[in-house]
């Protein structure tokens, strides 16, 4: 058995241990020790990584009471080692894990909620409850979460005999066997978890629960603790402030500002396409009498100004009319209509020889294709030509 120095001391970053065993693990090494501050991945929450000497530690998992290193380098047995576990990283992991227990006990303690679903992520973690939340309901149980942390209480473990456990009130996603380890938030929480935590909820520095959205009949919520949730306010500050300055507002009066700006677009939108339906109209208006089947190439039309250009020509008297508007080099966004004939045998010939892809209704077809607009004019008017005399 591998003695487990991350339950004497969440906080101990360095150690010294034996080297019991090495052995290769594919293209790694799996190492166990007579003791070790490296915590194996369990109860939601992801393994250690740090340094066993100068050899890094990539993963940890537990096997039958042992735990096992893999590095990237073996380390001989029967030596002694140092192991520096990477601090930072298990410090914020234990802001997310204690954080978690505080949120997930008000959830059970208001709603009768469970927790059904844990995950810790190198970004963010979410907590999955087997009921409704709403977001006003979230704000209650943010505000409540960081009381608890602000009261900088005492985080207890605990390991209850078979007795006591019966008689205990306590929350658990899985059921245990053995020794059961329960890690207790005075007044908040009590629950079952293998996992290091802070020593007292003032170290968590913050919760912040970003997002709620239904998943499986229930709720998914995401939540930032401690250094994550800082980090994500400075972030979203230094947009706040770049969006301030482009908009030349306040700070705290940007929303009003965008939706300012967003109604203006709607209005310049508007215009635009009504000077672009004029500028069609007389467009549609300079096409030649004699062709009957018009092919047109654009370049600066916008939204369904190929369509709207393609009924205006057809309006004229044309038989029919296909609009090819530029989206790359030779590539090519179309619709093709008409109102005596049906344009669908058209499409299908210029998606087999151009590479293309689309169809439609026997009025109107739409797609993409690639190639030289002087082949695709010419093998158009060729078409038409067929199909006349057909």
């Amino acid at each position: 058995m591998t003695e487990k120095l991350f339950y004497q001391d969440s906080h101990q970053r360095e150690f010294t241990a034996n080297v019991q065993m090495c052995q290769p693990k594919g293209e790694a090494y799996e190492v166990v020790l007579d003791r070790t501050a490296f915590f194996p991945e369990g109860g939601g929450q992801y393994a250690d990584t740090g340094l066993l000497g100068d050899v890094r530690v990539l993963d940890v998992h537990e096997k039958n009471g042992l735990i096992y290193h893999l590095t990237e380098a073996p380390i001989e047995p029967c030596t002694e080692v140092t192991g520096k576990i990477d601090w930072e990283l298990r410090f914020m992991k234990m802001q997310q894990h204690t954080g978690e227990h505080i949120v997930s006990g008000l959830v059970h303690e208001r709603f009768g909620y469970h927790n059904v679903g844990f995950h810790l992520g190198s970004e963010d973690c979410t907590m999955d409850f087997n009921g409704e939340i709403t977001k006003e309901e979230l704000k209650e149980i943010e505000w409540a979460a960081n009381e608890a942390v602000f009261k900088n209480l005492k985080v207890q473990v605990s390991y209850p005999s078979k007795e006591e456990l019966e008689m205990l009130e306590y929350r658990s996603k899985i059921e245990i066997e053995g020794q059961v380890r329960i890690v207790t938030i005075p007044g908040y929480d009590v629950c079952a978890c293998c996992a290091p935590h802070v020593e007292y909820t003032g170290e968590i520095g913050m919760v912040k629960l970003t997002n709620v959205q239904r998943y499986k009949g229930g709720v998914r919520v995401t939540m930032l603790c401690g250094f994550r949730a800082l980090r994500d306010y400075r972030e979203k500050e230094r947009h706040v402030k770049n969006i301030s300055t482009l908009l030349c507002a306040k700070e705290n009066e940007v929303s009003k500002a965008v939706e300012h700006l967003k109604e203006e677009q709607v209005r310049w939108k508007a215009k635009l396409s009504e000077s672009q339906r004029k500028l069609l109209e007389y467009r549609a208006r300079e096409i030649p009498q004699e062709e009957a089947f018009t092919c047109l190439f654009e370049n600066e039309l916008e939204g369904d100004g190929p369509r709207i250009l393609m009924n205006l020509v057809l309006a004229e008297g044309k038989k029919g009319c296909a609009v090819f508007l530029e989206t790359g080099r030779e590539e090519y966004r179309y619709v093709i209509g008409s109102k005596s004939m049906d344009v669908r045998p058209i499409a299908k010939g210029l998606n087999e020889m151009f590479s293309g892809r689309g169809g439609g209704k026997p009025e109107m077809v739409q797609g993409s294709l690639k190639g030289n607009k002087y082949d695709v004019r010419e093998w158009i008017q060729k078409k038409v030509r067929e199909t006349t005399n057909e």
